[in-house]
């Protein structure tokens, strides 16, 4: 393994040391609890955003935090939940009076230390509400997960809420956007290559030179099946079909188009892929709103990519497009 690393045991933490450090007039870094967090929170005026899930997944979710998007993010270990004390010192930290939204992707670890987190803040007088994402059409159960895994699609639900919660809504009313963002939205990914954990030092799983892994989760789970390789117009209509049929979306539909990398695909790969999923959604009747085409939720350095759907209607395009300022910035 060829990484730049020092402990493997301090990878999260150098690298949210230096994401602060990247950004000191917008962002703050509390070490004890993985914890980043926009210089203005907690803001008494609005709802707090907060998403863990395990490291790995960059930009997701430490660099989405920002004005219109997160408010903070305590990421655990390279994919792993983070504990459900960071949580709850998160939660309690950022609190605010009109209440806190915890995000989380729909695994068992991470639903585990946010439902317990989620207790103690209670308990602790804390209004906070949590919002479970689960847009991977490739499994509907797993022994990873509890029922569909939270993957790509996240970004849909932390950008509508995050957006909402700037604009004053309250807690309810963000469960009520999150929800319904979370149900128009689906995603199916495949994998070329594997991803090696910097804890591992290797390959998470194998495959051979012709072969990729259909539905492959963002921790590398195993997908629907693994099969041969085959040229990217093929393997694009395998992804959407699975997501078209899905929901179902249907000829007259309105949707947001993501391509998102998985960490080691490059970027023209990934416009190739988009071109393809533009020309046969319009086969269908089915209208590209709004593009996304880059890397939202990865897997460290897996080679390959996920697509997305999502149906809008006025309100969910409305705040898609609104205002957002996080750490990953072009220039």
């Amino acid at each position: 393994m060829k990484k730049f690393i020092n402990d493997p045991k301090q990878f999260v933490p150098e690298m949210l040391h230096g994401l602060a450090l990247a950004n000191p007039d917008t962002l703050r870094y509390v070490p004890e609890y993985n914890l980043i967090h926009r210089a203005d929170a907690p803001n008494d005026n609005k709802v707090t955003i907060i998403q863990g899930s395990g490291s790995g997944h960059e930009p997701a979710h430490v660099m989405t935090v920002g004005r219109g998007m997160l408010d903070a993010a305590c990421p655990g270990d390279v994919f792993a939940a983070p504990p459900m004390d960071y949580i709850y010192e998160t939660t309690k930290l950022m609190s605010s009076p009109k209440g806190v939204l915890l995000l989380v992707n729909n695994y068992t670890g991470d639903r585990m230390a946010f439902d317990m987190a989620q207790e103690l803040s209670e308990a602790d007088g804390v209004k906070v509400r949590t919002l479970f994402i689960d847009d991977d059409v490739s499994v509907q159960d797993s022994t990873y997960t509890v029922g569909r895994r939270g993957v790509a699609g996240n970004f849909f639900v932390m950008k509508a809420v995050g957006a909402a919660s700037e604009n004053g809504a309250d807690l309810d009313e963000l469960m009520r956007i999150g929800e319904k963002v979370n149900s128009v939205t689906r995603t199916m990914g495949l994998a070329l290559t594997a991803c090696t954990p910097p804890s591992k030092g290797s390959p998470l799983f194998e495959l051979g030179e012709d072969e990729i892994e259909v539905g492959v989760g963002i921790h590398g789970e195993p997908g629907r099946r693994r099969d041969k390789w085959a040229p990217a117009n093929e393997l694009v209509e395998e992804l959407l079909e699975a997501v078209v049929s899905d929901l179902p979306f249907a000829s007259g539909d309105r949707v947001a188009l993501m391509i998102n990398g998985l960490g080691g695909t490059p970027i023209s790969e990934l416009y190739l892929l988009y071109g393809i999923a533009h020309d046969k959604l319009t086969e269908r009747g089915i209208t590209v709103g709004r593009n996304y085409v880059g890397e939202y939720c990865t897997s460290l350095d897996m080679a390959g990519a996920s697509l997305t759907l999502v149906k809008l209607d006025d309100e969910i395009e409305a705040l898609l497009a609104a205002p957002a300022e996080i750490a990953i910035r072009v220039f």
